[in-house]
C-alpha cells in the first residue's frame, strides 16, 4: 500500500472504482426477475405446445431462450458473479444459429407443401 500511496492519483482511482461498484441485488428484486423469467418461459411453452404454425413455434422457442437468459443475468447480478452473463452470450449464439436453421427449414418445407401447419409435416415420417 505504501508503494501505491507514493504514486499520485492511484488511490483516488481505486477509491472511485470501489465507489462506482454496483450494490448487491436484494432478494425481492431477484424474485421479481424470476417471476418475469418464469412468465416469459410459460408463455413460450404454452405457445409452442398450442400453436401449429412453424414460425410461431420457433418464435416461442426464442422466447424461452430469452427467459433463460433473463434468469441467468438476474442470478449473475444477485451473486455478483459474471459467469451468468457469459452463459447468456452462448445462449444468444445458439439462439441465432437455431433461428437461421429454423428459417431455412421453414422455407424448404413451405416450398414443398405450401403450408406452415406443423400437422401436415407429420406425413413426412420415413
Amino acid at each position: 500500500m505504501n508503494m501505491l500511496a507514493s504514486i499520485p492519483g492511484v488511490l483516488d482511482a481505486a477509491v472511485l472504482a470501489q465507489a462506482s461498484a454496483p450494490a448487491p441485488m436484494a432478494q425481492s428484486q431477484l424474485a421479481h426477475y424470476m417471476f418475469i423469467s418464469a412468465a416469459l418461459f410459460a408463455i413460450g411453452l404454452i405457445g409452442f405446445l398450442t400453436r401449429r404454425n412453424l414460425i410461431i413455434m420457433f418464435l416461442c422457442t426464442e422466447l424461452m431462450f430469452q427467459a433463460a437468459g433473463v434468469a441467468l443475468i438476474a442470478f449473475s447480478r444477485f451473486h455478483m458473479n459474471m459467469t451468468g452473463q457469459t452463459f447468456v452470450i452462448f445462449i444468444l449464439t445458439v439462439a441465432a444459429a437455431e433461428a437461421a436453421m429454423a428459417l431455412a427449414l421453414v422455407v424448404l418445407l413451405f416450398r414443398r407443401r405450401e403450408s406452415l401447419n406443423a400437422e401436415e409435416f407429420s406425413e413426412m415420417k420415413g
